[in-house]
């Protein structure tokens, strides 16, 4: 009889890694067809623009001003977009959470009246441009955060590190802000692809950012705009792999919520 389980028990493993290496036929089929649909359209692109025409983007007229003004507005975006959503997002978690289906609702409203309600000195500028792009970026922002903080015990890290004797702001930034870094990653990521590939808010507000530029061209070259285009899309994903690699290198260096609890209470140890 113990001879009759050991020898299932030996079989059962064996029989596992056999399932485990052995790949369903459905999921090779839903990844042929998804690279395809990806990978076909990138190469005939390529194919119609031709290695050359890469070379004659970069001399265009316009080309370095709309995409430094791009890049400008991805970064000034970002920053407004963190500082106004993670504090207000946290906040709505700790002391308001019957407002968060509320909160979501006004993250998620059109752009009603910002020409109106912006100050005259941003009227004209790119920065008001900037703000459009806020709004727009809110419920991506604010969903990114939102999923983070539901993931973490956050009544629980507040009240131990206010016991700590840290305040809000030093619980916010060395506590919170540290578990969050996957959200904050999210919420950064999700920006910059939406400044960098709007065009309808841009070209309304008559700003020539690199999306309009590329439109623009294409009335006189198709094949330079179709490299651009090229262009800018493995410009962006080296930047949002940038991101992505630095975020997760970040999290690596600050750990989980007990090497952020031991730090915070030797520093107030220290202090006292």
């Amino acid at each position: 009889m113990a001879a009759v389980i050991e020898t299932t028990e030996l079989e059962e493993p064996r029989r596992t890694r056999r399932a485990s290496r052995s790949l369903p036929v459905w999921r090779w089929v839903i990844l042929v067809v998804a690279g395809a649909y990806f990978l076909i359209p990138l190469w005939s692109a390529l194919r119609f623009a031709g290695i050359k025409a890469f070379g004659s983007v970069l001399t265009q007229p316009g080309f370095t001003d709309s995409l430094n003004l791009s890049v400008r507005l991805a970064i000034v975006t970002t920053i407004i977009t963190l500082v106004l959503m993670l504090p207000t997002t946290v906040y709505v978690h700790l002391r308001l959470p019957r407002l968060q289906r509320t909160l979501e609702g006004i993250t998620i409203l059109p752009i009603v009246g910002v020409l109106q309600v912006a100050p005259g000195s941003l009227k004209g500028t790119s920065y008001l441009l900037a703000l459009e792009y806020v709004i727009l970026a809110m419920p991506f922002a604010y969903r990114a955060f939102d999923a983070g903080l539901r993931a973490l015990d956050l009544k629980t890290l507040v009240e131990a590190s206010n016991s700590l004797g840290a305040g809000w702001a030093s619980t916010l930034w060395r506590v919170v802000l540290p578990n969050l870094t996957t959200a904050m990653l999210s919420a950064t990521v999700l920006t910059v692809a939406l400044v960098l590939g709007e065009f309808t808010m841009a070209s309304l507000a008559l700003f020539q950012t690199f999306p309009v530029w590329i439109v623009v061209n294409d009335q006189t070259s198709g094949q330079v705009s179709v490299a651009a285009s090229l262009l800018s899309l493995f410009v962006t994903w080296i930047f949002l792999l940038a991101i992505t690699v630095l975020g997760t290198r970040r999290a690596r260096r600050t750990g989980g919520e007990v090497t952020l609890f031991s730090v915070a209470r030797r520093e107030s140890q220290g202090g006292s």
